[in-house]
């Protein structure tokens, strides 16, 4: 039995540091919900985590991307049903205005209805959406997967620059007269015609951006999982883990104590 060293007390602590440690890892993990709290943890999930959590963070930030670009498409192509509307209503003006019973002066008084109906499409002609034009030869681009995928949306013009379209709203487009009528019927039924075509290109864009949407939503379910699966802890496991742990440190530190206390036999072999 010796005094100047105390091997029970030192193995003690040394016993008491690592189960303090292990106690304060395990606390560490359930306050955080996260399996890994340093790098040293688990160094490759790490790595693989991070690369999954920039690939969820772009995939957020490209469905953000396609949620507005279904919300421009949407945008034309209720505008476009309006215009529909409209050149439905001109090309029955135009008919009515062919009718051999009806007099050059009723002719004007379809004209003047015919005449706002074109305004009406020229003001659509100019809607923006976000600062972006509706309907010009300007393709919209938007990036809508987590890789930077770009997905082109082909112009739909309305513009005084759409030779269709502009032959029904031009300034000298009339039915006031039967050879106007004549005329105007003519260029409404190709712009029909044209518009039928364009509201086919918006809803096969609608069609894409859907199943990019769905895509991106697969994605980041998968994503998060495989995240969570490498990331979040087991709180189960982890909870028997600390309570073993916390068992152990009280009974190391109680150990200590008593180590602390066993040079004090000593005394009783020396003489009083």
């Amino acid at each position: 039995m010796i005094i100047s060293s105390n091997l029970a007390a030192q193995s003690a602590a040394n016993d008491l540091t690592r189960t303090s440690a292990a106690l304060s890892k395990s606390l560490a993990k359930l306050s955080s919900g996260s399996r890994i709290v340093n790098a040293f943890d688990d160094a490759a999930g790490v790595a693989i985590s991070m690369r999954f959590d920039s690939k969820l963070e772009r995939a957020h930030a490209a469905k953000d991307n396609v949620s507005n670009a279904q919300s421009f498409t949407n945008t034309q192509d209720g505008y476009l049903k309006r215009v529909a509307k409209t050149l439905n209503r001109m090309s029955e003006l135009a008919m009515l205005s062919l009718d051999g019973t009806k007099s050059d002066a009723d002719r004007s008084l379809y004209n003047n209805e015919f005449t706002q109906l074109k305004s009406y499409i020229n003001d659509i002609a100019t809607k923006e959406f976000n600062g972006v034009s509706l309907f010009s030869t300007a393709n919209v681009e938007s990036v809508i997967d987590s890789e930077g995928t770009t997905f082109v949306m082909n112009g739909i013009n309305l513009s005084s620059t759409s030779t269709t379209y502009n032959s029904v709203t031009q300034l000298s487009t009339s039915i006031a007269t039967t050879s106007a009528a004549t005329t105007a019927l003519s260029s409404i039924r190709t712009a029909i015609t044209q518009l039928a075509s364009d509201r086919a290109q918006v809803g096969s864009y609608q069609s894409r951006l859907n199943m990019a949407g769905d895509y991106l939503a697969a994605t980041i379910e998968s994503f998060t999982a495989a995240s969570s699966a490498i990331k979040d802890v087991n709180v189960a496991t982890e909870s028997t883990e600390f309570s073993r742990q916390n068992i152990l440190n009280q009974s190391t530190t109680a150990m200590l104590a008593q180590a602390n206390q066993l040079p004090q036999s000593v005394l009783r072999l020396l003489p009083s």
